[in-house]
């Protein structure tokens, strides 16, 4: 299958990538490289520097490469650069997201898969783990946007049939997360770790989130090609602490880890995990990586030299 994947440079995108070609797909990778690094694309994929914002090297793409698939992971992933910024994070994920949509129209692709958010969308919810068909109501404009996606998405599949998959992600970590320029504490706190710097925790620490590696959202994204038309939870269910993080990565660095607690930040949510039995029911898809396995093999990453990053206090 013919697959045009956006933000294939980046960390989710470019685990995605690996796995849509030991699928035996053909991919295309579209990525501004503003986050993304060009060091992860695969060398078997095709590869354009190009903006999703901007719509003419867009249309030569498409025209050039005739997808069967669109694979939509092109993002500003940022929560808190969302609050600080809130046009330009619409600017992103809502208008580019637009302009993929009417070239996968005009250009006749069978399905459009769309990177959504677990860990933003549904806001503080009153039940966890939250079920799919839980109200959304993001509390910081990067939630905001993605759910105005989604939505699109059924315009789009009600008014021209375009079908489509949503993957609703909780927090993903694993290898290559950039801790500079991506959101992601494990990232951050490992770099931190490598060089003996503290960690640093908004708020009291209690905040949790759901973590899930970074492998079982590229297998989802792989079983997720034979399904469609559905919203899909793709997380663990389990609901782990800032703190407990914290304690584990103590245990798997085996290393003493200072912890330096300041002031909570706008726009993230207190709570959240996400039930998965419908990815279970539709892709016969559980996650096969626990935390503690997760978060060695992200340690093992960081800590040896391909890793590359310096000290956030550099």
């Amino acid at each position: 299958m013919k697959v045009l994947l956006t933000g294939g440079a980046g960390f989710i995108g470019s685990w995605v990538a690996e796995a849509l070609i030991a699928d035996g797909n053909e991919v295309f990778i579209i990525d501004d490289l503003s986050t993304g690094n060009i060091e992860n694309i695969p060398k078997d994929a095709n590869f354009v520097e190009a903006d999703i914002k901007d719509r003419e090297p867009l249309e030569k793409i498409f025209e050039d490469f005739k997808p069967e698939v669109v694979n939509h992971h092109a993002a500003q992933i940022n929560v808190r650069n969302s609050v600080e910024d809130p046009n330009f994070d619409a600017q992103v994920n809502i208008l580019g997201t637009i302009n993929l949509l009417e070239l996968s129209i005009k250009h006749e692709i069978k399905k459009f898969m769309f990177a959504s958010t677990g860990g933003a969308i549904y806001g503080e919810p009153k039940v966890i783990p939250c079920i799919e068909d839980t109200l959304p109501a993001p509390i910081s404009p990067y939630g905001v946007s993605k759910f105005a996606v989604e939505q699109y998405l059924n315009y789009y599949k009600a008014v021209h049939g375009l079908s489509h998959v949503v993957l609703r992600y909780s927090n993903v970590y694993g290898p290559k997360q950039n801790p500079h320029g991506e959101a992601g504490v494990v990232a951050i706190f490992c770099n931190r770790i490598k060089y003996g710097d503290p960690c640093e925790i908004f708020g009291d620490g209690k905040q949790t989130r759901d973590y899930i590696y970074v492998e079982d959202v590229a297998r989802a994204n792989i079983l997720s090609l034979n399904a469609q038309d559905v919203i899909l939870n793709i997380g663990t269910a389990i609901e782990t602490s800032v703190n407990d993080i914290v304690s584990t990565l103590k245990r798997v660095t085996n290393r003493d880890v200072q912890v330096v607690y300041t002031p909570r930040r706008s726009g993230e949510v207190d709570r959240i995990a996400l039930e998965i039995k419908r990815a279970e029911e539709f892709l016969g898809w559980t996650p096969h990586i626990n935390l503690e396995d997760g978060l060695y093999q992200t340690w093992e990453w960081f800590s040896s030299e391909q890793a590359g990053y310096t000290t956030l206090n550099k």
